[in-house]
């Protein structure tokens, strides 16, 4: 493997656009001519601003966000959100949840430090192989708001439709699958998401939220914790994750470049397809998620055989297909094949699998 990209089916962090790190590399000393690195430079300077404005610029131009909603570049990951929200959010002290895998349930757990939270449903007692069906009666009419994980990257589903929550608004953990197809923003109160997953490297979080739901923090929050800061200071309130923000800009360019979320959906129905096709015909893996819940984004499958598990995984590893062991609370296997992953990397994890099972 010496000298040559692997196809990596990580999880996060996980692969960026080739085009990208390429263009990140000729500029990492020198930025557009102004002598400093990226990683150098002021979060005040001119240079900076750019930075993070066009990134702003064009995430909006991605996921069509409408005015009415702010953008914030953040730290702490997903998982400081799971904090965040309640204590932002929470005016009356009650939320919604609804679990569907590991995250999801540790954000309940984080919200439940803040006020009254009701687990309105939970796939857990299958193992989370399926989403929930949910409806408008679902949920409490004073709740301050609803949270759904859309994506649930350790065990392979997502969400088919956005629930109708009526007046509440809705809260969307997107780290796993942002990007990755059309979501209309205005059916959410806040979507978050980690970058590392299908934005760019750790280290920066994305937050949209609507503007109405700013200004609730109660007195006891801290500072750094309330989004109203982030969002008067545009992100700036002290020195942002610089060098990821520029990376995810780069990488917001890329998708524009490339046809923008129509076309990656297109590409990601595609490679999702090719994947459970195979896994449908196969006799030796299965996938244990319902069909209509399979997520795009990560593909988890079994042979029923941990010892044959472990063996696939590290076979792979040899041919330059790397990081598909699934999560480690759950074994089997998993290959995220996020925007970066080409279709050529999902056909030769195929071939691998075809020749796996022909030898076993």
């Amino acid at each position: 493997m010496s000298g040559t990209r692997a196809y990596n089916f990580s999880a996060g962090p996980s692969m960026l656009p080739l085009e990208v790190l390429e263009e990140a590399a000729r500029n990492l000393t020198d930025y557009n001519g102004c002598g400093q690195s990226v990683m150098e430079m002021s979060h005040r300077s001119k240079e900076f601003e750019g930075i993070i404005k066009d990134a702003e610029t064009n995430l909006r131009a991605l996921l069509d966000i409408p005015s009415g909603y702010r953008v914030l570049f953040l730290q702490g990951g997903g998982t400081l959100q799971f904090s965040m929200i309640p204590l932002n959010l929470m005016k009356s002290g009650k939320a919604d949840y609804v679990i569907t895998g590991s995250w999801a349930k540790k954000a309940a757990s984080e919200a439940k430090k803040f006020g009254d939270v009701k687990i309105v449903a939970s796939s857990e007692e299958a193992t989370f192989t399926y989403i929930p069906k949910l409806s408008r009666g679902d949920f409490r009419e004073d709740a301050d708001y609803v949270h759904i994980t859309y994506n649930n990257t350790i065990y392979g589903t997502r969400f088919p439709e956005v629930p109708d929550t009526g007046s509440i608004p809705l809260v969307a953990d997107m780290s796993s699958c942002i990007l990755s197809e059309p979501v209309d923003v205005s059916k959410f109160g806040l979507i978050y998401a980690g970058a590392q997953k299908n934005v760019g490297p750790a280290g920066m979080t994305i937050v949209i939220i609507r503007e109405d739901l700013l200004g609730y923090a109660g007195k006891e929050c801290p500072t750094y914790l309330d989004y109203t800061i982030h969002s008067e200071n545009e992100s700036l309130y002290n020195t942002p994750p610089c060098f990821a923000i520029y990376i995810a800009g780069e990488v917001f360019k890329h998708l524009l470049a490339q046809g923008g979320i129509q076309a990656m959906e297109k590409q990601n129905l595609e490679k999702a397809e090719m994947l459970y096709n195979y896994i449908e015909e196969s006799r030796l893996y299965k996938c244990p998620v319902q069909k209509e819940d399979r997520s795009l984004m990560n593909v988890v499958f079994v042979t029923g055989d941990e010892a044959l598990d472990k063996a696939f995984v590290s076979e792979a590893k040899t041919r330059g297909l790397i990081n598909l062991g699934g999560h480690r609370s759950i074994g089997g296997m998993r290959a995220s094949i996020y925007n970066a992953m080409p279709r050529e990397g999902v056909k030769e994890l195929i071939d691998f699998m075809k020749e796996f099972e022909s030898n076993h």
